[in-house]
C-alpha cells in the first residue's frame, strides 16, 4: 500500500513540475512536512497550503496522473435532476457531485479519483455506470449548496399536542432564571404555545413571526423565504397572555402596553444558539408583536454558498483583498445584505490583521474579529463609533449601514488613510450607489478615489426538488427572455408539495450585480455624469446585470423566471 501511495504522490509531484508550478525543492518540503504530519494531509493539500500551487492547479494535475477530465464545475454544467440520485449525506462526506446522466451512464465531479472504493460505492448507490472528472472541493461544495435545502429541515404539524414536551423544554429551561414567571407559572397552555411558535419557527426556516391581534381574531404568520403565510389562529382571549409570556421571556415591561418597546431572547435549540429580536407596537386592537429569528448557523456562511456566478465570485473575492478602498453591499432589506458581509469577513479573517465591526444590532459573534454595537440612546452612533474605531489601529473595517452624511464622510477618509472599509447602502443598483454617496454630502472626486466595488443583490426562492416539473411558459414571455441570454431549452417550476407547504419553492439563493469601476468610468463619477450613463458604462465595462444573473439561474433551473422578474424591476420590459 505505501508503495502505491508513494508512486501516486510522485506522479502527481511530476504533472505539476512538468508544467513548471511546481520545483523539486518544493515537492521534496510537501513531502517532508507530510511525513512529519502523519501521513493525514494529502501531497496536493499541502501544496496549496504552503503556497505553491492553487486549487485548480491540483486538481487539473491530479486528472491528467489518473487519465481523467478535469472540470470546472458550477450549477450551469450540472443537471439538477441527478444530484438526487445519491444520498445527501453521501454527497456531502465524500465531496461527490453527480453532473450529468446519459443513459447508464452517470459522470460525477470527485476530488479524489484515485479513490476506486468511492467509485465503487458510487456505482452500487446510483446503479449507474460512473465516469469520473476530477473538480476542486470549493466548486463541488458551492454546487452542492445551490442544490440542496438547509439540512434537518422539516414541516412540524399544527397540532401543538403532537409536539413532544421535551422539545420545549431547552427553552424552558433557559427563561428559568430571568424573574418573576409566577404570573405565568400556572398557565401552562401559554407556556406551551409560545414554546411551540419559536420551536416550529426555527425549524421551518422562518426569518420572523408576526403576532397579529384583530376585532374578535387572533392570527400567527411566519416569514418564510421572504414571503408570510399563517401558522395558526389561537383563541383570541390567549393575545394578553401569549404576549406577556413573550415579554417575560425578553425582559420587557409587561405593564407598558401603550408605548413600543424591544427586546431580546437568547435560547439553545438543538444545541445551537439562536437569538430572538422581539418588538412590540401597540395597535387598535392591542399590541402586535414581532420576532426575528437569527440563526447563527446560516448567517456564518463561506462566499461559495451564497449563490454567486463563478466570475462574480472571483471578482468579489479579488476587490475584497484589496489594502484600501470601500467595498458597498446594497439591497433592500432582507436581501442578505449583512450575510454576505459576515462571508467576506470570514474570508479576510486572519491572526496577521486587526477587523473591527460597527453594527445595529451585532447579528452574531464572529471569533477573532472585534465586534461593537451601536448605541443611539447614549449618543454612541455609527459615526461616533467609526471615528473612535479609527483610533483601534484597524486594518479592515465593517460598518453595518451607511445610513447618513457624517458616517458616509468618515468611511470615505477612513478607506482614503490607507483601510478597507465594508459596508451596505439602500440603492435599487450597483452603480446606484455613487448617486447615493453623493446625496449623502461626499464629494464625487472622493467617491472616485474611494469605491473601489458595490455589489447589489436580491433574494429569489430556490424551486422545491420535490414537486420540480418542466413547464412551457407564455410565448412573448421566452422570446422576450431568449433575447437576452439567447436559447433557453428548458424552464422549470415547483408544483406544490407538503414539503415545500404548497407554494413550489423550498429555501432562498441570491442573484448578484457586481459594479467594479475602472478608471474611465472614476473619471465619470468625478464629471458627475447621470445615473443612466454610469450604469451604462458599467455593462459595457462587464457588469452582468442583476437580471441577467438571475435568468443564468433559471437557465440552470434553480429559480422561476417569475420569481426573478419580481426582485429584479424589470418586469415592465415584459409584455404579455
Amino acid at each position: 500500500m505505501t508503495d502505491v501511495a508513494t508512486e501516486k504522490r510522485l506522479q502527481l509531484g511530476q504533472v505539476l513540475q512538468g508544467r513548471g508550478i511546481v520545483t523539486d525543492e518544493q515537492i521534496a518540503r510537501a513531502l517532508e512536512a507530510q511525513q512529519e504530519g502523519g501521513h493525514h494531509k494529502l501531497l496536493g493539500e499541502l501544496l496549496v497550503e504552503l503556497g505553491y500551487c492553487t486549487e485548480n492547479q491540483v486538481a487539473s494535475a491530479l486528472a491528467e496522473a489518473y487519465g481523467v477530465p478535469y472540470a470546472q464545475v458550477s450549477p450551469k454544467i450540472c443537471d439538477p435532476a441527478v444530484v438526487e440520485l445519491l444520498p445527501r449525506d453521501f454527497l456531502e462526506e465524500h465531496i461527490v457531485l453527480p453532473l450529468f446522466k446519459v443513459y447508464d451512464t452517470l459522470t460525477v465531479a470527485v476530488a479524489e479519483p484515485s479513490n476506486v472504493f468511492l467509485i465503487e460505492e458510487i456505482e452500487r448507490l446510483s446503479r449507474c455506470k460512473p465516469q469520473i472528472v476530477c473538480a476542486t472541493v470549493k466548486d463541488i461544495r458551492a454546487t452542492l449548496q445551490t442544490y440542496m435545502p438547509a439540512a434537518n429541515v422539516f414541516v412540524i404539524d399544527d397540532i401543538i399536542d403532537e409536539v413532544a414536551l421535551e422539545d420545549f423544554a431547552m427553552i424552558e429551561r433557559i427563561v428559568e432564571d430571568i424573574g418573576d414567571l409566577e404570573e405565568v407559572a400556572g398557565q401552562s397552555p401559554v407556556v406551551k404555545l409560545v414554546n411551540y411558535l419559536l420551536f416550529s419557527a426555527v425549524h421551518e426556516n422562518a426569518s420572523d413571526i408576526h403576532i397579529e391581534p384583530d376585532d374578535r381574531k387572533l392570527r400567527v404568520r411566519y416569514r418564510v423565504d421572504g414571503r408570510l403565510y399563517e401558522k395558526m389562529s389561537p383563541p383570541y382571549q390567549m393575545h394578553s397572555a401569549i404576549v406577556s409570556r413573550i415579554k417575560i421571556m425578553a425582559e420587557m415591561d409587561i405593564a407598558q402596553r401603550r408605548l413600543p418597546q424591544d427586546g431580546s431572547i437568547h435560547v439553545l435549540m438543538e444545541g445551537r444558539p439562536i437569538d430572538l429580536r422581539v418588538s412590540t407596537m401597540p395597535g387598535s386592537f392591542g399590541e402586535k408583536v414581532v420576532i426575528r429569528v437569527i440563526d447563527v448557523r446560516k448567517i456564518l456562511t463561506n462566499l461559495e454558498s451564497l449563490g454567486f456566478s463563478y466570475e462574480n465570485l472571483q471578482a468579489f473575492k479579488n476587490v475584497i483583498r484589496s489594502s484600501h478602498g470601500i467595498v458597498l453591499v446594497t439591497g433592500p432589506t432582507g436581501s442578505g445584505k449583512n450575510t454576505t458581509l459576515y462571508g467576506a469577513l470570514s474570508e479576510l479573517s486572519h491572526e496577521e490583521v486587526n477587523i473591527c465591526t460597527v453594527e445595529d444590532p451585532i447579528e452574531c459573534n464572529m471569533a477573532t474579529i472585534n465586534q461593537f454595537q451601536v448605541n443611539e440612546a447614549a449618543g454612541f452612533t455609527f459615526s461616533t463609533a467609526l471615528r473612535s474605531l479609527l483610533r483601534q489601529d484597524p486594518d479592515i473595517i465593517m460598518v453595518g449601514e451607511i445610513r447618513d452624511t457624517p458616517t458616509a464622510n468618515i468611511a470615505v477618509q477612513a478607506a482614503l488613510t490607507g483601510h478597507l472599509v465594508l459596508s451596505t447602502l439602500h440603492t435599487n443598483d450597483a452603480p446606484g450607489a455613487v448617486t447615493r454617496l453623493i446625496d449623502l454630502g461626499v464629494a464625487p472626486y472622493l467617491v472616485s478615489a474611494s469605491l473601489i466595488a458595490v455589489l447589489a443583490q436580491r433574494l429569489v426562492r430556490k424551486i422545491c426538488p420535490n414537486c420540480k416539473e418542466q413547464y412551457e411558459p407564455a410565448g412573448s414571455l421566452r422570446r422576450a427572455v431568449e433575447r437576452w441570454v439567447g436559447p433557453i431549452s428548458h424552464f422549470y417550476r415547483g408544483v406544490g408539495c407538503r414539503k415545500c407547504r404548497n407554494t413550489g419553492y423550498i429555501g432562498r439563493i441570491a442573484i448578484h450585480e457586481l459594479f467594479v469601476p475602472n478608471e474611465d468610468i472614476l473619471d465619470m463619477v468625478t464629471r458627475g455624469v447621470t445615473l443612466k450613463a454610469l450604469r451604462a458604462a458599467a455593462i459595457t465595462n462587464g457588469m452582468v446585470p442583476l437580471y441577467m444573473d438571475g435568468i443564468e439561474k433559471v437557465r440552470a433551473g434553480i429559480t422561476t423566471i417569475d420569481e426573478v422578474l419580481r426582485v429584479s424591476n424589470v418586469a415592465d420590459q415584459v409584455s404579455e
